[in-house]
């Protein structure tokens, strides 16, 4: 009797606010109400009106008192023990749930929670659409926008706490949804198959045996430390020859230059990884993306399919390359030419003064023979200019370092045929990764991160940037639901009394 007449009062609250909403409606048009008050007024009554329905759905719902006693699925003779009200906070409210709850005895662990199984609540006190609607903007902004952007739509009040302790929670389902996801659709590949990583400094919070943020630092150093975030992309991509001038009037946006569009890039599916402590044991990032993209390759490439591996030069990068991607004669490892031209122009500058055309017409030439396959050639030149013109210091010490990195990377440039072949010859994707995952959300004004919460933050950035956030709201939902109710029988909702 007492569901049901709450059952009647939550009814007629809803009724009477929207016969309200009606009147209010057609006295804004006889008023000449501006439609932006109109549209905020219907917002807050409808709102109020879902919160009186839903609130009448929990009553339908009852207690889940099942009796005294319980059989569970499992044999387990269970008592009935004092009811526990939980609380859940929604888009339309905070509700307080009355629950009949199970166990053994008071004081020893609750076994069964009628209620809670029927509605598959989640773990926390925040509904799965407010944790999907509130880590969707916490994936873009920052924590305290977040929760100020949710007072003012739903008047409700998430502290940061609760939505950054809501953001690591999510993340934990992360690996599982990526182990569970399947290759791509084959027909929506393309014809080279790229993968390419990079590392992107992430500003950490100041260490407690720190210098204090107010004292004197030495030159050179820095206010706070960062520390690198591997990031890691495999996509498809069609083949696009090109010739050697073509790219150097491209590169240097010449006039009479027609600009054909590159072919898109198919599929991509990028990873993120902190070097952090995981159960007792140290998890190097690198390592961990490293063998992701390996899994990755294995899963998608096609037999007899070219595999590019575009990279920057980066040592530790390198050697994580040869350590876990594939070394058949399929594969090809290419220099990104966008990390060649600051050599270039670095060398340009040891010579001719920044900004002049002489500058720029010299590396203009050598970006040509570069692309043309005289790299070595070019190289050489280089090292007979500095000798020519006697360089000495940190000139020379420049004009070593350059040609240095140049030439250890000549394996892996040879422009002429990758040109030939269609292969893409810049790392693009991963370079535009690396800001929108990292950059854009994580290198703001006055942030600081922790490694948890890092970690938690690269893991849904990757996951939203991938375009998967509704399958894995979906994924996470369900395996959280497995675990916190491992009952296969759901009791049935309560009839209410006549």
């Amino acid at each position: 009797m007492f569901a049901k007449v709450l059952t009647e009062c939550n009814v007629k609250a809803a009724r009477k606010r929207f016969s309200s909403l009606e009147q209010s409606i057609a006295r804004a048009a006889r008023d000449g109400t501006a439609a932006h008050v109109v549209e905020l007024d219907l917002f807050r009554q409808i709102l109020a009106i879902g919160a009186d329905l839903f609130g009448e759905f929990l009553t339908l719902t009852g207690t889940g008192d099942k009796g005294p006693t319980a059989t569970l699925d499992n044999g387990q003779m269970v008592n009935r023990l004092d009811p526990r009200d939980r609380r859940l906070v929604t888009i339309f409210g905070v509700f307080s749930i009355p629950r009949s709850v199970y166990g053994t005895r008071e004081g020893q662990k609750i076994e069964w929670v009628p209620t809670d199984q029927r509605l598959q609540l989640p773990e926390s006190d925040v509904s799965y659409l407010l944790q999907d609607w509130s880590q969707r903007l916490d994936v873009d902004q920052a924590f305290g926008t977040v929760a100020e952007i949710l007072k003012d739509i739903f008047e409700l009040r998430l502290s940061v706490d609760t939505l950054e302790n809501g953001n690591q929670h999510m993340a934990e389902t992360a690996p599982a949804f990526r182990a569970a996801q399947p290759a791509p659709d084959p027909k929506a590949e393309g014809e080279l198959l790229v993968v390419s990583e990079d590392n992107k400094g992430i500003p950490m919070v100041r260490p407690v045996q720190s210098v204090p943020a107010g004292a004197h630092r030495k030159k050179g150093e820095k206010a706070n430390k960062k520390q690198m975030a591997t990031l890691g992309c495999v996509y498809t991509v069609d083949r696009q020859v090109r010739s050697a001038r073509e790219l150097v009037a491209a590169l240097f946006r010449d006039p009479d230059y027609e600009r054909r569009e590159p072919p898109e890039a198919c599929q991509k599916r990028y990873w993120a990884a902190l070097t952090r402590e995981t159960a007792g044991k140290i998890v190097r990032g690198q390592d961990e993306v490293f063998q992701q993209m390996a899994d990755e390759i294995e899963l998608r490439r096609r037999p007899g399919q070219t595999l590019i591996h575009l990279s920057d030069g980066q040592h530790s990068l390198e050697d994580d390359r040869e350590k876990y991607l594939p070394h058949d004669c399929g594969t090809v490892d290419i220099l990104d030419l966008l990390h060649v031209a600051p050599r270039l122009w670095e060398a340009a500058h040891l010579f001719h003064a920044e900004g002049s055309d002489a500058a720029t017409a010299f590396v203009r030439e050598r970006m040509l023979r570069v692309l043309l396959g005289e790299a070595k050639g070019v190289i050489t030149g280089l090292r007979r200019m500095g000798t020519q013109h006697k360089l000495r210091g940190a000139e020379a010490a420049r004009m070593r370092k350059l040609c240095h990195f140049l030439e250890s990377n000549l394996h892996r440039m040879r422009y002429d045929q990758y040109l030939t072949f269609g292969y893409p010859i810049a790392t693009g994707v991963i370079e535009g990764a690396c800001r929108h995952i990292v950059k854009d959300r994580m290198e703001r004004a006055g942030m600081r991160w922790k490694v948890p919460g890092a970690q938690a933050m690269l893991e849904l950035r990757v996951i939203y940037t991938n375009g998967d956030w509704k399958a894995f709201q979906a994924f996470r939902i369900d395996q959280e639901t497995k675990r916190l109710y491992p009952r296969t029988q759901v009791s049935e909702p309560e009839r209410m009394v006549a």
